[in-house]
C-alpha cells in the first residue's frame, strides 16, 4: 500500500529490449514445435504405410529397384538353403533371454540369392557352445516379410565379425566377407519349414519415432508459452 493507505496500481508497460527478446524466443520455439510436429505426422504416415503393407497377400519375390516401396510385404522366396554360408546374428534378446538370429542365404532358381533371417535361439551355457541348427535341405519354400537392415548401428570393437558370429547385419559387407552377392534386403521369415522348425520368430513393429517427436513438439510448444508468460508477467509495473 502506498503512504495515503490506497492500494499501488499497476499498469502493462513492458519494456522493449525484453519484447523483443521474447518475441524472437517465441518464435524460434514454436518454429521447432512445428518442425517436430510435421516430422510425427510424417512418422505416423509412414507408419500406416507399412501397416497397409502388412496386410497385403503374399506374393513371389519381385525383381524390384526400389526396395523401400517393398518393406514389410508379404512375399514367397522358393529356393535352396546355401548352410556354408550361415551366419549367426550376435546380442539378440527374447523373453530377457540372450541368444542369436540365424540368418542363412537362399539361391533361386533365377540366379539371385537373398538373405533370409530364419528366426531367434538361445544361446548355450557359454559363448563356447553355438547352437547347432542346420536349414532345411533342398528346395524350399519360404514365407516372410521384406525389410531394410539398419545401416546405422553401433560396433564396439573394429574386429565385429568371429567365424559365423557377426555383431550386426551388413548386407554389403556379407556380400564382401562370403563372395556371394546378395540382395540389399533380408527375408523374415514368418512361418515354419516342417515340424522340426523351432525358431523363435516374433518380429516387432519398428519403433518409427513419432512419439519421440510428439514429446519434442510438446515441450517446444511449452517453452514458447512459458516465454511469453513471464513477458506478460513482467511487463506489469507499478505507476
Amino acid at each position: 500500500m502506498s503512504e495515503g493507505g490506497s492500494v499501488a496500481r499497476r499498469r502493462f508497460r513492458p519494456a522493449l529490449v525484453p519484447t523483443i527478446a521474447t518475441a524472437m524466443a517465441v518464435v524460434l520455439f514454436v518454429t521447432a514445435g512445428m518442425w517436430q510436429q510435421a516430422r510425427m505426422r510424417q512418422k505416423e504416415g509412414l507408419g500406416a504405410q507399412l501397416d497397409a503393407a502388412a496386410r497385403n497377400a503374399a506374393v513371389p519375390l519381385p525383381d524390384a529397384q526400389d526396395w523401400t516401396a517393398w518393406r514389410f510385404r508379404p512375399v514367397i522366396v522358393v529356393g535352396t538353403f546355401d548352410a556354408s554360408r550361415q551366419i549367426l546374428i550376435d546380442n539378440k534378446v527374447h523373453a530377457g533371454r540372450a541368444g542369436f538370429d540365424v540368418v542363412t542365404p537362399v539361391a533361386m532358381a533365377d540366379g539371385r540369392s537373398v538373405l533370409v533371417d530364419r528366426g531367434w535361439i538361445a544361446a548355450g551355457e557359454s559363448r563356447a557352445q553355438l547352437p547347432v541348427i542346420a536349414p532345411p535341405a533342398g528346395m524350399v519354400e519360404v514365407h516372410g516379410r521384406v525389410n531394410l537392415p539398419t545401416a546405422n548401428y553401433v560396433e564396439l570393437a573394429r574386429d565385429t565379425v568371429s567365424g559365423p558370429v557377426w555383431q550386426n547385419l551388413d548386407v554389403k559387407r556379407y556380400a564382401q566377407s562370403t563372395g556371394l552377392s546378395v540382395l540389399p534386403i533380408v527375408i523374415e521369415q514368418t512361418a515354419p519349414i516342417g515340424p522340426n522348425d523351432a525358431l523363435v520368430r516374433d518380429w516387432p513393429a519398428p519403433d518409427l519415432g513419432a512419439d519421440r517427436h510428439r514429446i519434442y513438439m510438446v515441450q517446444w510448444f511449452l517453452f514458447a508459452a512459458l516465454a511469453a508468460g513471464l513477458w506478460a508477467y513482467f511487463g506489469w509495473r507499478k505507476q
